[in-house]
């Protein structure tokens, strides 16, 4: 079978041309190839065509498509729905800041963890992506766009630490000078709190920013929202959290939707307040996101604004999210949502 040459390293791409008798230095040409974007070996055209052709019998290598790409005439954030090589699509986002360009990333098709106000999740999870996969949103809505992309997010579609593996080597592939070339403290990676893997990933003691989708102070709100806060429990969530802290001493931003009348009352941001003290964090408020079919509905300015006062006078960096995007579905899994309706409707 033919291997997925565009998630391999460059020490695994080393190993590779070694196999097929090829000096080590090829490696190298292929790798900064692919981070240029090449959608076929015939683009390498520093190759020869033997070499090319030898290539071309041992691996694949494949360009997502453009099945939609929409643009807000409010903000010029960009949404792409690519189909990959399986027929599946993912969703990318680009947003425009006065620092710069910031890609949001999928890294998953669908998503298992049932969160009540993500449209991500209805269908569950067809699929994990590959580390290739993940990287062509970057290298693709880069070229696509023609702006220059200075951050990642990892908060697409899917749960990045659910498909471990593949995002670890995401990473590696797009923090590589020869790659993409993006610093790892350019990246901000999102979770829902598995806990393990959490433990895990400050271990490694990657400089990316870590942010916890955490919504809701305390365990009965949160179960109701969050399926997965019944195997790993708020306070569980929270002692990673602060090991994470204590192993890279990097600030964690808390990811908050705001819903009105289930996790935006005075005594629901006490509860933050306690479960933050002592930690170097930062409440990300977001408003809430309309999802069809769902009952939850956004919060009000008045009670937003509430909220973040509280948290402010008790010593937290709050901030509320500015909402982009929303003339074009920018939400997690809107588009791809659609695309499957009309499939199926087709």
């Amino acid at each position: 079978m033919k291997q997925d040459i565009k998630s391999m390293t460059l020490p695994q791409l080393e190993g590779a041309m070694e196999e097929l008798g090829e000096k080590k230095f090829r490696a190298k040409q292929i790798f900064q190839w692919l981070g240029r974007g090449a959608e076929c070996f015939e683009d390498m055209t520093n190759l020869s065509k033997q070499f090319r052709q030898k290539l071309d019998e041992n691996f694949y290598l494949y360009a997502p498509q453009v099945v939609r790409r929409q643009e807000s005439q409010r903000d010029g954030t960009m949404k792409y729905l690519w189909r990959l090589r399986d027929g599946n699509c993912v969703e990318t986002v680009l947003m425009q800041y006065r620092y710069g360009n910031t890609v949001c990333v999928s890294t998953e098709v669908g998503c298992a963890m049932g969160c009540a106000f993500c449209a991500s999740t209805q269908g569950g999870l067809v699929r994990r992506l590959t580390a290739g996969e993940i990287l062509d949103q970057v290298i693709f809505t880069q070229k696509d766009s023609g702006k220059k992309i200075s951050r990642i997010v990892l908060m697409g579609i899917g749960e990045p630490l659910d498909n471990f593996d593949a995002v670890m080597q995401f990473l590696e592939l797009v923090n590589h000078p020869d790659g993409v070339g993006i610093s790892m403290r350019h990246i901000s990676l999102s979770t829902c709190g598995l806990a393990e893997r959490i433990d895990k990933l400050a271990s490694l003691h990657l400089q990316l920013t870590l942010s916890v989708s955490l919504h809701a102070p305390d365990d009965e709100t949160r179960s109701k929202i969050m399926p997965v806060n019944r195997k790993y429990n708020v306070q569980r969530l929270m002692e990673s959290c602060r090991k994470y802290y204590q192993e890279t001493g990097r600030r964690i931003s808390f990811e908050y939707a705001m819903i009105r009348g289930v996790n935006d009352t005075p005594r629901h941001a006490e509860m933050l307040i306690r479960q933050t003290r002592g930690m170097d964090a930062h409440v990300n408020m977001i408003p809430l996101n309309h999802v069809e079919g769902s009952s939850l509905v956004p919060s009000t300015k008045e009670d937003i604004r509430r909220f973040q006062q509280q948290l402010e006078q008790a010593g937290i960096t709050a901030t509320v999210r500015r909402s982009l995007g929303g003339d074009i579905d920018a939400s997690c899994g809107q588009l791809r949502k659609k695309q499957l309706q009309q499939e199926e409707q087709g």
